[in-house]
């Protein structure tokens, strides 16, 4: 859990196969399959938001699974989901579920609010 923390704290996506198995299955639709989706993923949250830092809050395991409640803050300074830079400073929460193969992150489920994130971003949230 700590190396995807430091991951995400160092914007250093060439440390992602310290904590991601390549067959990689993602349950998030905005996250494609593998571990080479998974670093372009990160790469644009970075490129969006140059400053995100993350701070774990709980880590529950059991068996094969490892859940997490992740706290992120960051300055939105380039495109992210088709909005533009704001420059707004935002703070949001994801829970995560890992589900582990040799150690390493096999699967992945997360909730977060978008709606939250989006009102923050200073845009509308989508119509339901």
């Amino acid at each position: 859990m700590q190396h995807f923390v430091d991951m995400i704290n160092s914007h250093d996506v060439s440390t992602m196969a310290e904590h991601t198995a390549p067959g990689h299955i993602d349950h998030n639709p905005g996250v494609a399959d593998g571990i080479e989706a998974n670093r372009a993923f990160w790469v644009q949250v970075f490129t969006a938001f140059p400053d995100l830092k993350a701070e774990l809050h709980d880590v529950i395991a059991e068996g094969d699974r490892v859940a997490a409640r992740i706290e992120y803050t960051a300055t939105h300074q380039g495109p992210f989901l088709g909005i533009p830079a704001t420059g707004n400073t935002v703070n949001f929460q994801s829970i995560d579920i890992w589900r582990l193969e040799d150690g390493l992150f096999a699967e992945h489920w997360d909730q977060l609010n978008m709606d939250d994130l989006f009102r923050q971003l200073g845009v509308a949230p989508a119509a339901a």
